[in-house]
Order: structure tokens, then C-alpha cells, then sequence
């Protein structure tokens, strides 16, 4: 369907949902900057965002889904022992001066 000015919104729709998508990942790329190699668990960053949401017994999909995009980017990474994310620099060990 074209608009009054001749674009199409579904490709406007598309294009807003990208931005959000961005801004989202801007976001939680902040945080997890601040948290330094501390790292944060999903659930702080969700609530300190304000998009720790989902439907009936399905919190926490918001930001886990991010979080997951984010990890597939090469942009953070999650100790599997202790639940945290952290960005990949901070996460990777420092090389040895030789």
C-alpha cells in the first residue's frame, strides 16, 4: 500500500522496526560498557532497560533475544557458568607480552 507521499508502509514499518532493533542493541551495548568485565545477568539488564517483559511465564524474552542477536554479531558473549554477559573485549583474555 503506497502513502500519500508515494512510499510504501510496509517498507516505512520495516524501517522503523530496524531503527528499534538498533537503538535496542545501543542500548544494552551501553549497559553492558558501564558493567565493565563485571558482566550483567539477562534479568538486570532487562529491568534496568525496562524491557525485561514477555507474556505469561515468558519473561525476559525481550532482552534474551538481543542478547542472543548481539552474541551471533560477535559483540558480547555469556559465561555459561555464571549466566553473565559481557562484551567480547571484555570477556577475551589480554594477550601475553612476550
Amino acid at each position: 500500500m503506497l502513502t500519500k507521499s508515494g512510499m510504501n508502509s510496509s517498507n516505512n514499518a520495516y524501517q522503523i522496526a530496524q531503527i528499534a532493533m538498533a537503538e535496542l542493541k545501543s542500548a544494552i551495548y551501553l549497559i553492558l560498557c558501564e558493567s565493565g568485565a563485571e558482566g550483567m545477568r539477562n534479568v538486570d539488564i532487562g529491568r534496568a532497560l525496562g524491557i525485561y517483559k514477555g507474556h505469561i511465564e515468558h519473561e525476559g524474552h525481550i532482552s534474551r533475544t538481543l542478547l542472543a542477536i548481539m552474541e551471533d554479531e560477535g559483540v558480547v558473549t555469556q559465561d555459561k557458568g555464571s549466566k553473565l554477559w559481557r562484551l567480547r573485549n571484555f570477556a577475551e583474555e589480554p594477550e601475553s607480552l612476550s
